[in-house]
């Protein structure tokens, strides 16, 4: 939904934050939620195949449990950055709350 120049629409009537909806707007994050969303489901698979005494498949799970949250929290965080360098601010400044 962006307008004839790519640009998402701001509705300033309606929020008071300068982000909101970001995440589900912003295509180029989708990689990162993947991965976080594949982390979950390692962590699930990790407990269960620990819980049945499998130690070779929860060590496997574990690692991709490990590198898929690592990856992803990067992934979304260099999004985040990449957003903010755009509008001239840095990753930690103070917004909203």
């Amino acid at each position: 939904m962006s307008n004839a120049n790519g640009e998402l629409p701001i509705d300033d009537a309606h929020t008071n934050r300068s982000h909101v909806g970001e995440a589900i707007a912003d295509e180029r994050g989708y990689p990162g939620y993947i991965l976080i969303g594949l982390g979950l489901a390692a962590l699930g698979l990790a407990l269960v195949a620990a819980g049945y005494g499998f130690r070779g498949w929860a060590l496997l799970a574990g690692i991709v449990c490990a590198a898929s949250f690592a990856f992803g929290v990067f992934a979304v965080l260099m999004e985040r950055r990449r957003i903010k360098r755009f509008e001239g601010r840095d990753l930690l400044d103070q917004e909203g709350h």
